[in-house]
């Protein structure tokens, strides 16, 4: 990266991709401040204390309250918008609650950039944003939406998009779930062993969004291409590495969830850009003139197939154990 000792604000900085953009970033001189947004005064608070360094500087704040994002963003370069609500079954019985936080406050982020002349604000999204079919996935695309529409508007800031599936071992996610289960000697539960799921690592979460940094327009999604596997190799793949006797027990699909998630929609794959590692989506930028919607179409939409988890590379057991392997997650339950 170019960028020397600008300030960067992350949004919903504790988490698991603050952390690794902390990780990346805190040794270098790419950032001589970094700013953690969030609400958790107690994970800020074991933030300072593990890393203390002095490039850190912590707001307490909620993306939802516009008056404290922008006091954050007064002189700020660059954004990462990570803060979200992203537990499928809560945004399901709590869907206005996802709307606040994942639609109005990257709205409010977005505006906050804007009036403080940001030079680039990254917002991050969910595969669940393609194709949406429960309440968070639908937020997510509406804060993609959100996004792009305000990319239009803005001169001094850009505004880029990374969509991406599954971060492996990240808070929330199935791998600590079966490692819990297995350590407690409890059945491993799997909603459906045919489900297929993106599996990508924290790392290459980052790595996306640096290349949106790097290459992003105004208005662009990147999307980070990636091989998945079914829920049933994962499961059998975490069971050979620990040895573990457990049973797998299936408990049906819950809430909301696919049968396989979509990263690129086909309307999408026709104009995405093919970067190698990722898809470059360009934005829309058509304007309210609506006679293009309704008396021209697109021939080949019917052509494309969308970019989802059951038509990527698939990984049989032994890689997805090789890729296991690499967490720092399943490092230290080794050793233990």
């Amino acid at each position: 990266m170019k960028i020397q000792n600008k300030t960067l604000l992350i949004t919903g900085g504790t988490g698991s991709f603050g952390n690794a953009v902390l990780n990346r970033f805190l040794a270098t001189d790419h950032f001589s401040e970094i700013r953690i947004f969030s609400r958790d005064e107690k994970k800020q608070d074991d933030m300072r204390n593990q890393l203390r360094n002095e490039k850190l500087k912590f707001y307490i704040g909620d993306v939802r309250d516009y008056n404290a994002v922008e006091k954050a963003m007064r002189g700020v370069d660059y954004v990462f918008h990570a803060a979200a609500l992203k537990q499928v079954p809560s945004c399901e019985f709590f869907p206005l609650e996802a709307t606040k936080t994942n639609v109005m406050g990257t709205q409010n982020v977005i505006d906050a950039a804007g009036a403080n002349k940001v030079n680039k604000v990254i917002c991050l999204s969910t595969d669940k944003a393609a194709y949406p079919i429960n309440a968070m996935g639908i937020s997510k695309a509406l804060m993609e939406k959100v996004a792009i529409a305000a990319s239009r508007n803005l001169r001094d800031t850009t505004v880029c998009l990374t969509r991406y599936g599954n971060v492996m071992a990240s808070r929330g996610s199935v791998i600590p779930l079966f490692l819990k289960q297995i350590k407690e000697g409890n059945d491993i539960t799997i909603t459906d062993p045919n489900m297929t799921r993106f599996l990508m690592s924290l790392e290459e979460a980052v790595e996306l969004v640096l290349f949106a940094f790097e290459h992003g327009n105004s208005g662009d999604l990147f999307v980070n291409k990636a091989p998945a596997s079914t829920i049933g190799d994962l499961a059998k793949a975490i069971k050979e590495i620990f040895k573990a006797k457990n049973d797998v027990k299936i408990i049906g699909t819950r809430h909301g969830e696919k049968l396989y998630e979509t990263l690129c929609t086909r309307e999408e794959m026709i104009k995405a850009e093919d970067m190698g590692d990722f898809y470059r989506i360009p934005a829309d930028n058509r304007d309210l003139n609506y006679a293009r919607y309704f008396s021209e179409g697109e021939q080949n939409i019917a052509l494309i197939e969308d970019y989802h988890s059951h038509n990527t590379k698939q990984q049989n057991v032994e890689e997805v154990k090789k890729m296991l392997l690499n967490l720092e997650i399943i490092k230290n339950e080794l050793l233990k």
